[in-house]
């Protein structure tokens, strides 16, 4: 597209198709501007044509937006004479509709690729390019152990946002990462293949959720075998097991980590005695360390006991400056701001105190 207006207002709303977005969500450009021959073609191009797209949505999911598509194609044309319909994209709904698809409650429980993309800003405000992570997801599904792993939340969307800033980056750059619960493993994904981390073991406590990140691995060109980039490891961790040095590298296949990174882990109070546990065995490990854990504050009792019994171990906390976009600003990831997310940076408070010392 020519028009750079019109070219950002599609490239939002591809990056809503490929994140699986509900449809009456998506922002669309004015229907006048959705006639046009060329913007028809890009249509096609990019959200329809799945024989040249590598990890196209759902079935079920392209012809709902298909048939938006349609009806504001339908209602933009007032002179059939010098309008029409892309022969392309009735083809493409012909061919949707003679699909034999599964029900919705069927369709519900199956995995779909979901792909998230993180857009990057020149200085003058341009996108000079954006970073993306592609993933199966079973956003209905919970899973064997009752775990919410199968899916990605708003929580990790934001937390991926922060690493992906210029502090954020700097933050983690050439540094070793062990991610806390990973569900997907789209934060440990987005750093190995993007942000130009030393390390990553993904972690989680469900063996099932830890093969999908496997699966996701591969998705996203990172081989666990591959020594000659960034190393990434997989793992089954369950919170308040002993963590040591001497073990460390044997089970993980990675010196100690610099970072930590958890998103929506905090979710639970049952939970987390285990999870101040298992990051103050982190800290043991390297005292110099930073945790950043993103939370959805769902119940501020439950968030309030992590922070207490965190402090009660020696943790540091400060809130990091970087509130969720509103949603009708967002260009990628798209995620619900109704509940509050923040992000935290934990310290030890001894180390801390030594630096200021030195």
């Amino acid at each position: 597209m020519d028009d750079p207006k019109i070219s950002s207002q599609l490239r939002i709303l591809l990056r809503q198709y490929f994140q699986l977005v509900e449809p009456h969500q998506l922002r669309w450009p004015d229907d006048s501007i959705l006639k046009a021959p060329e913007v028809q073609s890009w249509f096609f191009e990019n959200l329809f044509d799945t024989a040249n797209i590598t990890s196209p949505p759902p079935d079920r999911y392209q012809l709902r937006i298909l048939k938006q598509l349609i009806a504001k194609l339908e209602r933009s044309i007032n002179d059939p004479e010098e309008d029409e319909i892309s022969d392309d994209l009735v083809g493409a709904i012909s061919s949707l509709l003679a699909t034999n698809m599964p029900s919705e409650a069927d369709s519900a429980q199956q995995k779909a690729f979901v792909t998230y993309s993180y857009p990057h800003h020149a200085h003058d405000g341009s996108t000079s390019h954006e970073y993306t992570v592609t993933l199966l997801e079973a956003r209905s599904v919970i899973s064997s152990s009752g775990t919410t792993g199968l899916r990605t939340w708003e929580a990790a969307l934001l937390l991926g946002s922060y690493l992906v800033s210029e502090i954020g980056r700097t933050a983690i750059h050439g540094k070793r990462l062990f991610e806390l619960g990973a569900g997907t493993g789209m934060l440990s994904i987005l750093c190995a293949r993007h942000l130009s981390v030393a390390g990553v073991v993904a972690t989680d406590g469900d063996e099932a959720v830890v093969d999908a990140i496997k699966t996701n691995l591969f998705l996203n060109g990172l081989d666990v075998d591959d020594t000659t980039r960034c190393q990434v490891r997989t793992a089954a961790l369950k919170w308040g097991h002993r963590v040591d040095a001497t073990t460390f590298s044997e089970d993980y296949g990675l010196e100690v980590p610099d970072i930590v990174v958890g998103a929506d882990v905090t979710y639970d109070k049952s939970v987390i005695p285990r999870l101040v546990s298992t990051l103050r065995e982190f800290f043991d490990l390297n005292p110099a360390l930073h945790a950043f854990i993103s939370a959805t504050i769902r119940n501020e009792e439950t968030f309030e006991t992590f922070l207490k019994a965190g402090e009660r171990n020696g943790f540091d906390f400060e809130q990091v400056d970087f509130p969720p976009v509103p949603e009708y600003l967002q260009e990628g990831p798209f995620y619900p701001t109704s509940t509050p997310i923040q992000i935290w940076c934990i310290t030890r408070r001894q180390a801390a105190e030594d630096a200021f010392a030195v």
